[in-house]
C-alpha cells in the first residue's frame, strides 16, 4: 500500500549487481537496473509530492521498472510490458501504462547513445532472420516447446525459492563456500564438455554456442548445468535478476526441440522457447511474445507461433513464478479496503441488553430511547445472542412485562473475530442477512459490534482522504 524503496540503497545493489556477474554468477544485471529505476521513480514521488497523488508512487515505480528493463535489454517496448505485467501473476496494471513508455522510451535513447544498438541476445542478430518462413508444422513445435517450457519453468521457479531460503538459513561465509565451490566445479565440467565456461555469467555466451551445430546430449547437459548455477548463484546470496539466465534456457531448449524434430538449422525454436520460457518463469507471455517481436526486427510470422508457445507454457505452468513479490491479482479500491482489519470499524462502546431483561425494558430503553433495532444480548462478559425489534414485533404488549430477552432472543446468528477483514464480516453478514454482527474471542466474550453503516461511513472517509 506504501512501497518504499530507499534510494540509498541503490549504489550498493548496482555495486552487488556487477560484482556478482563479474564472478561469474548466472544471473542477469537486470535485478539491480529494475531496482534502480523504481527507486527513481519512488523518490521523485517523494520530493515532489505536491504534484503527485498518494496512488501515483506506484506509477512511478513501474515507470522506473520499465525504465530498467528497457535499458538494459535495449528493447522499450518490453520493458513496458513486463513493468505492467511481473507484479501480478494474473493481471496487468493499465494505468501505468503511459508513464512507462516515456520512461522505457528516454531510457533506452538513452541508453543506445552510450552503448549502441548491438542486441543483447546474440542470436537475433543474423540477416537470416528475414528470410525465414514459419510453417504450420512449427505450431506444432511450439505447442510442444510451450508443454516443456511451462514444465521446465514451473521446476525452475521451484528451486529459485529453495536456493533462497537455503541461503538465507545458512551464515554467509559457508553459503559464501558452499555457492563458490559449486561454480567452480561447474564450470570445470563445462570446460571439460564444452570446450568453454558456459556455466559463468547470465547465459548469452550459451546462446551463441547452442545454435550452432551440438549434439542432443551436449545440449541437454548444457540446460542442466545452467540451472544448477543459477541455483548455486543465488544460494551464495548473489545479486542479479533472471531475465537472461531464462531466455537462456528458452533457448537452449527450443534448440533442443528443433534438433530433436530435424529443425536444427533454423533459429525459431531457440526463439519460441525464449518466449515460452521467460514467460512461464516471470508469468509474463506478453513481455516475452513482445521481446521476440522487437529483437527479431520485426519478423511477424515469429509472432504468431511465439504467443502460442507463451499461451500453453502459462498454462502448463500454473501460479509458480520465480518472482517472489508477485501477486496474483491487481486489487481495485473496493478490494484493497476489504482487506483492511475488523477493528478499523469496531465499536467497542456498546450498551448491551442482559438476558433476564423484560421485553419492555428493550422496547423502552432500546428501542424508544435509543433508536436502536438490534442489541447484543451478553450475560456477564459471555455473548449470548441478538435482540431485535423484528423478533417482538408479533408479540402482545401484555406479553412484554412477562416475557424476557431470553426468551425471545436470536442466537443463530454468526459472530466475527477480532482477526476477520472487512471482506470477511461483510460475508457473514450477507450470508445471515443482518446489518450488524457481534465480535467476540474464541471464548465467547464480547469484544464490540461492526455495524454496516460504519463500514460504508469508513469508505466514504477514505475517499475524502485519498486513502
Amino acid at each position: 500500500r506504501n512501497p518504499s524503496i530507499p534510494l540509498r540503497e541503490v549504489p550498493g545493489k548496482l555495486a552487488a549487481g556487477i560484482t556478482t556477474i563479474g564472478l561469474g554468477g548466472a544471473v542477469g544485471l537486470e535485478g539491480p537496473s529494475i531496482y534502480a529505476g523504481s527507486a527513481l521513480g519512488l523518490s521523485m514521488n517523494s520530493r515532489l509530492g505536491r504534484w503527485f497523488q498518494r496512488d501515483e508512487a506506484k506509477v512511478l515505480m513501474t515507470a522506473g521498472a520499465a525504465a530498467g528493463v528497457a535499458a538494459v535489454f535495449k528493447a522499450p517496448a518490453t520493458g513496458v510490458m513486463f513493468a505492467m505485467e511481473a507484479p501480478y501473476r494474473e493481471d496487468v496494471t493499465p494505468h501505468a501504462l503511459l508513464p512507462s513508455l516515456l520512461a522505457a522510451a528516454s531510457s533506452y535513447a538513452t541508453f543506445v547513445a552510450l552503448v549502441g544498438t548491438e542486441p543483447v541476445v546474440p542470436l537475433l542478430d543474423q540477416e537470416s532472420l528475414s528470410l525465414l518462413a514459419v510453417q504450420p508444422v512449427d505450431l506444432l513445435g511450439a505447442l510442444l516447446l510451450g508443454i516443456g517450457a511451462g514444465l521446465g519453468g514451473r521446476a525452475f521457479a521451484w528451486l529459485v525459492r529453495r536456493s533462497k531460503g537455503l541461503g538465507k538459513n545458512l551464515p554467509v561465509l559457508r553459503r559464501l563456500l558452499i555457492g563458490g565451490l559449486t561454480m567452480a566445479a561447474l564450470a570445470v565440467v563445462s570446460h571439460e564438455a564444452f570446450g568453454e565456461s558456459l556455466t559463468l555469467g547470465p547465459g548469452t555466451d550459451s546462446m551463441a554456442w547452442v545454435v550452432s551445430d551440438r549434439t542432443l546430449s551436449l545440449i541437454a547437459l548444457l540446460f542442466v548445468l545452467r540451472i544448477a548455477a543459477t541455483a548455486a548463484t543465488l544460494l551464495a546470496g548473489g545479486v542479479g535478476g533472471l531475465f537472461i539466465p531464462l531466455s537462456t534456457l528458452g533457448v537452449v531448449m527450443g534448440e533442443f526441440v528443433g534438433e530433436a524434430l530435424g529443425e536444427g538449422e533454423t533459429v525459431l525454436y531457440p526463439i519460441l522457447g525464449l518466449a515460452a520460457f521467460l514467460g512461464a518463469g516471470y508469468r509474463a507471455p506478453i513481455a516475452a511474445v513482445m521481446f521476440v517481436a522487437e529483437s527479431t526486427g520485426g519478423v511477424g510470422s515469429f509472432v504468431v507461433p511465439a504467443l502460442v508457445a507463451a499461451a500453453v507454457s502459462q498454462l502448463v505452468a500454473g501460479p509458480s513464478s520465480v518472482a517472489d513479490h508477485q501477486h496474483q491479482h491487481r486489487l481495485g479500491y473496493l478490494e484493497q479496503r476489504f482487506t483492511l482489519p475488523l477493528s478499523s470499524i469496531l465499536s467497542t462502546d456498546v450498551l448491551t441488553v442482559p438476558p433476564d431483561a423484560t421485553v419492555s425494558e428493550f422496547v423502552y430503553f432500546h428501542v424508544l430511547a435509543r433508536r436502536e433495532r438490534v442489541v447484543p444480548v451478553v450475560d456477564g462478559d459471555t455473548y449470548v445472542g441478538m435482540a431485535r425489534l423484528d423478533d417482538i414485533s408479533e408479540l402482545d404488549r401484555e406479553e412484554w412485562e412477562k416475557l424476557t430477552i431470553a426468551d425471545v432472543m436470536s442466537t443463530e446468528l454468526p459472530t466475527a473475530r477480532p482477526s476477520w477483514s472487512l471482506r470477511d464480516a461483510v460475508v457473514a453478514m450477507e450470508t445471515s442477512g443482518t446489518d450488524l454482527i457481534a465480535v467476540t474471542d474464541a471464548e465467547g466474550t464480547f469484544i464490540g459490534l461492526v455495524a454496516e453503516e460504519d463500514i460504508v461511513k469508513l469508505d466514504e472517509i477514505l475517499d475524502e482522504t485519498g486513502a
